[in-house]
């Protein structure tokens, strides 16, 4: 189990939503769990959600739920990953689009997305959800995505 993002700026209360059904085609985002706020340890809430195609695992994907801001620069809203196998099938883009109703129905506007500056397949998953490239150099590759 991975620990939750860290972030010092938390808002309460937060209340977590039912995601509904989330499937695209063959991809279906799998619920797995949800961690909550923990202010004592810096914690903001998110989403864990298995990448699952015919019923099998092919990665995973989550959504951190911070309003204050602070994940802009440091975590971002989401992460995903695809197991190497899978990879190159455009799973984790549609896999972001499928998390887009729920960040917009708990306000997050713009959404972050961060991703290494050599990463290059990452790069091109930030691009395909319709995200701006707005800091690259010295650290992370940032993508703003706005939800408006």
């Amino acid at each position: 189990m991975r620990r939750p993002a860290r972030v010092a700026n938390l808002r309460a209360p937060f209340t977590f939503r039912d995601p509904g059904p989330l499937c695209d085609g063959d991809l279906t985002l799998s619920l797995d769990y949800r961690s909550p706020a923990d202010p004592g340890r810096g914690w903001i809430p998110a989403y864990h959600f298995s990448l699952r195609v015919g019923g099998r695992r092919v990665g995973g994907i989550e959504l951190r739920v911070d309003l204050g801001g602070a994940l802009d620069r440091s975590t971002g809203h989401v992460g995903y990953f695809v197991e190497p196998a899978w990879r190159g099938r455009g799973y984790a883009a549609r896999a972001g689009r499928l998390l887009l109703p729920l960040a917009r129905a708990h306000g997050l506007d713009p959404l972050w997305i961060l991703c290494a500056v050599d990463n290059a397949a990452s790069r091109r998953t930030c691009e395909r959800l319709g995200g701006v490239l707005v800091a690259g150099e010295g650290g992370p590759c940032r993508y703003r995505l706005d939800l408006g």
